[in-house]
């Protein structure tokens, strides 16, 4: 039994240490925010933040979570930073089939907690490890641009 702390619950679970932090969250606790895409860590779809660093649940075994705080694409709403993203990506039409959206959003907002005013460069390397197949690589900066300068300006108000 791990006691994992997920959008600032508590959540108890039943599952062998080296399960997949995605397949706790999916299967197990009914969050499917959290996509499953390629299980290599190679496309991003199912990234959550694990202390506030974006991370792949699809490699992290649950029992690298267990005393850590994990949020996911369900809690991005509550956080200011996150709201303005999901924000940015409703204004400018970001998701086109939007599988990847959930990953992406969860990266953009690791972003702009670290860095407030990303440069082209510093997103591009950010986003690198998430893969978009409908190719929404330009709305994504732009929008991560515009939610850049509103969680800042939310900040000042």
């Amino acid at each position: 039994m791990a006691t994992l702390n997920i959008n600032g619950k508590q959540h108890q679970i039943d599952l062998s240490d080296d399960t997949p932090l995605l397949w706790a969250l999916r299967d197990h606790l009914g969050m499917t925010g959290t996509k499953f895409g390629c299980g290599m860590a190679l496309c991003g779809a199912c990234t959550v933040h694990l202390d506030g660093q974006p991370i792949r649940s699809c490699i992290t075994p649950v029992s690298a979570a267990v005393g850590q705080r994990i949020t996911t694409i369900e809690a991005m709403a509550e956080d200011s930073v996150g709201k303005a993203v999901q924000q940015a990506w409703t204004d400018l039409g970001v998701p086109q089939c939007g599988y990847c959206q959930s990953g992406q959003i969860m990266s953009a907002t690791a972003l702009l907690k670290t860095t407030p005013h990303p440069t082209d460069a510093e997103i591009d390397s950010a986003m690198s490890g998430n893969i978009c197949r409908c190719g929404t690589y330009t709305r994504i900066r732009a929008a991560i641009k515009q939610a850049s300068v509103k969680s800042a300006s939310a900040k000042k108000g």
